[in-house]
């Protein structure tokens, strides 16, 4: 029983470590931003990085764990939420939601290339071709 307990608890605490996300920019960046400023990023309230350098967010599509992990921790909104509010913004003009990648990948490509675009990935899956910014 205390080696299936241990092993459980094992288990809980590698799922944990595996779903922290890592907020991630092109490595000449210096700018250092925290939870809110991401969450006006990805909520289009912010259209630049504090240095005054444009941001272009980039998500995770929705097939992604990642996603769901950053607008629940992050954003601290559902799928559901983020919906109806891209959905105001866009029928009011006054706003679109950030584009979508559909791998870590992708995500890790663009932003290494790209000074202005700032998204987010698996921490495990950081490499040296990125910043992080932020982890959650």
């Amino acid at each position: 029983m205390n080696k299936l307990l241990c092993s459980i608890l094992l288990s809980l605490i590698s799922l944990q470590a595996s779903a922290a996300i890592a907020v991630i920019v092109h490595p000449s960046n210096a700018d250092s931003i925290d939870q809110k400023y991401i969450e006006n990023i990805y909520l289009g309230k912010v259209k630049s990085f504090p240095s005054g350098e444009q941001v272009v967010p980039i998500n995770m599509d929705a097939s992604q764990a990642a996603k769901e992990t950053f607008d629940s921790t992050v954003l601290s909104k559902s799928a559901s939420q983020l919906k109806a509010y891209w959905s105001k913004k866009m029928f009011t003009g006054k706003g679109t939601p950030p584009k979508e990648v559909s791998s870590t990948e992708d995500m890790i490509k663009l932003i290494s290339s790209n000074p202005s675009m700032i998204g987010y990935i698996d921490s495990g899956s950081v490499n040296d071709t990125v910043k992080v910014v932020a982890e959650f």
